[in-house]
């Protein structure tokens, strides 16, 4: 609303975004504006292999010149009645915000839709993920600076995430309405995205809402969410959102023992029907639901059971078919409303939350890439420490009380593995980890490196300053009586990996529909960053013995890792190069499995998932919600 409280005048342009082959399809949708305002656009090289952004700067840029606001629809969707009509009402609504009128039940943002629904909000703001895209609808002014965006930026990545960072980049919210009021049909994919399975909408009544511009429109600070048969949450941190599995978000709000009681005693009889594995994720993603929603009123019965009827579609679309999860729906949905019940009672009841226990030791992460660090601090926390990142060089007052500092090496910052020693020697640090890199073993003729090696100086420069840090860390503990042991690192999974890793540079490729280049000799050992939490647990939970060990979670060859990670990202052809000359040695890793008993234990499908996510849609920024006070 303005600032008069009078609803924004609204001139409604649009587009349909088509292909030949779909011609009649975007025709209907087209005609159905009774205005008359619509336009359908044709791919401009329908021979071409198909993808979005040739037809998407097309559509953007034909806003009609006096408009208010312009629609693009792609050409696979149906309409809800008097579709046109709430577009405008919507436009009104929030005249600066984008309007997206899908959710779909595979998507984070799908999960947002669901809350909505059990909240009654007909409103939400979206978490940070590509746009839904199928209908969508921007200021004029917005619409018209897409296609410069898209020229300079899109750079092969997929249209809905170039819209995204389009719109973080101009800092423009996107909301959308629940229920939706566009469906997605059932047609096969042109783009090559069928792979993604059967998608529809979290919530489609086939009717359109009032589109009040007085409803609220939260954004959601945390968000349970299932999607690739993984129950996770997403969650708000200031201005940051972190991803985890929905267990361990229970865990830090003392729920999650509450949570597998309530599993428990709903009998295995509960998850009947559902394929394995499925009913805990189901249990796990509803009952966080519930407990996130405590505080709302109760939902509407048939809307709580339409959403949840969706729940299971979308975490197993890419599993299994279309006639197989709606066979499953009933199933899922009365599983999931069960847990809702329990998640909402629970969260009702601070007498429910188990107590934190008492924190193992205060340990500061220094060094590294900042967002990394600090999410390896979270994963310390949830371990048992009581952990907190310190980031650029910290002072001895920074580490009072510290009992264990754990440095990420980074050997291109001149002087700040000295400082962060120097900071703790007065400050009394009991124990010092400093976490480096295999890139020490660079260069290396062996097939299996040691903690051993290299027994001198390396001579390729990258592994030298490596051991460097290292021998000066080893050398600073040996002075000042402080035990320093050294974990060398496999190339790291999962979100904030080094941008300069092969999978960091593979996963862009993917997703950019650029060719990977692969040598048949080459050899990658990855480490999962739940696994590097871990790893670290077990070192500080034991006596300082080992001065060097080797962490790693899995080793691949390169045809092995690159379509692992196409699988969970965007699949993409590759083409053989010969390079006799490239490292070819694997770190044995059965010492910190001899001496501490630790073993790797992270789905490493999960994390390399979470890394091509990251990478495609949580490096681009935000936008900032308004306040509602406002």
């Amino acid at each position: 609303m303005d600032a008069s409280n009078e609803p924004a005048q609204v001139r409604l342009s649009g587009a349909v975004m088509s292909h030949p082959k779909r011609a009649e399809e975007a025709r209907r949708l087209a005609e159905a504006d009774p205005g008359g305002r619509v336009r359908v656009i044709m791919d401009p090289e329908p021979e071409g292999r198909p993808t979005a952004l040739r037809v998407a700067p097309l559509s953007w840029s034909c806003v009609a010149p006096d408009a208010t606001h312009h629609l693009v629809l792609q050409d696979d969707v149906v309409l809800a009645e008097g579709f046109y009509e709430h577009a405008e009402r919507a436009a009104a609504a929030a005249p600066g915000e984008a309007i997206a009128l899908y959710a779909g039940w595979e998507a984070r943002n799908g999960a947002v839709a669901r809350l909505a629904a059990l909240t009654g909000a007909p409103w939400a703001y979206t978490l940070q993920e590509h746009v839904p895209c199928q209908a969508l609808m921007l200021p004029a002014e917005a619409a018209r600076g897409y296609a410069a965006y898209q020229e300079e930026h899109g750079g092969g990545w997929p249209y809905d995430v170039v819209v995204q960072r389009y719109l973080n980049a101009i800092g423009m919210p996107v909301r959308f309405c629940t229920p939706s009021t566009v469906q997605h049909d059932d047609l096969p994919s042109l783009a090559g995205n069928t792979y993604h399975g059967f998608r529809q909408a979290t919530l489609f009544t086939g009717a359109t809402g009032p589109a009040a511009g007085d409803g609220p429109c939260p954004r959601f600070p945390v968000v349970p969410f299932y999607q690739y048969g993984e129950a996770r949450c997403a969650v708000l941190r200031g201005t940051e959102w972190e991803y985890l599995e929905t267990e361990r978000q229970l865990a830090r709000t003392g729920l999650l023992a509450a949570c597998l009681a309530a599993l428990r005693a709903a009998g295995p009889q509960a998850a009947a029907g559902l394929p394995d594995g499925a009913g805990q994720a189901v249990w796990l993603t509803a009952f966080a639901l519930g407990a996130v929603s405590a505080d709302a009123p109760e939902p509407d019965p048939q809307v709580a059971a339409a959403v949840m009827e969706t729940l299971g579609s979308g975490g197993l679309c890419e599993e299994f078919t279309a006639a197989e999860l709606l066979a499953t729906a009933p199933a899922v949905r009365d599983l999931a409303l069960t847990a809702l019940a329990a998640g909402r009672r629970a969260g009702a009841d601070p007498g429910t939350r188990a107590p934190r226990p008492a924190p193992l030791a205060r340990v500061a992460v220094t060094g590294g890439d900042p967002a990394f660090a600090r999410q390896l601090a979270r994963l310390l926390t949830d371990a048992g420490h009581e952990a907190g990142h310190l980031a650029g060089r910290p002072s001895a007052g920074d580490l009072d009380g510290v009992r264990h500092v754990v440095h990420l090496g980074r050997p291109e910052e001149d002087g700040l593995l000295d400082d962060v020693l120097a900071a703790a020697a007065k400050a009394g640090t009991e124990r010092v980890v400093y976490a480096g890199s295999s890139a020490v073993y660079r260069g290396s003729r062996e097939r299996t490196v040691t903690e051993q090696a290299p027994a001198d100086a390396p001579a390729d420069p990258v592994a030298l300053a490596w051991w460097r840090e290292e021998r000066a860390a080893l050398a600073w503990g040996a002075e000042q009586g402080v035990p320093v042991q050294v974990l060398r690192l496999a190339d790291p999974v999962g979100p904030h990996a080094p941008q300069d890793s092969p999978l960091v540079r593979w996963v862009n490729l993917a997703w950019t529909r650029r060719p990977l280049a692969l040598n048949p000799l080459g050899r990658h050992q990855v480490l999962d960053h739940r696994d590097l939490a871990d790893a670290l647990r077990a070192v500080l939970a034991a006596p300082p013995a080992q001065p060097v060990l080797n962490v790693a979670s899995a080793a691949f060859d390169e045809q092995e890792l690159a379509g692992f990670l196409a699988d969970v990202s965007r699949r993409t052809p590759w083409e053989w190069v010969q390079d006799p000359t490239v490292d070819r040695w694997t770190m044995a890793t059965g010492l910190i499995e001899t001496e501490l008993h630790w073993h790797a234990s992270a789905a490493l499908r999960e994390s390399m998932r979470a890394l091509a996510q990251w990478w495609a849609c949580d490096i681009h920024g935000d936008y900032t919600v308004p306040d509602p006070r406002a």
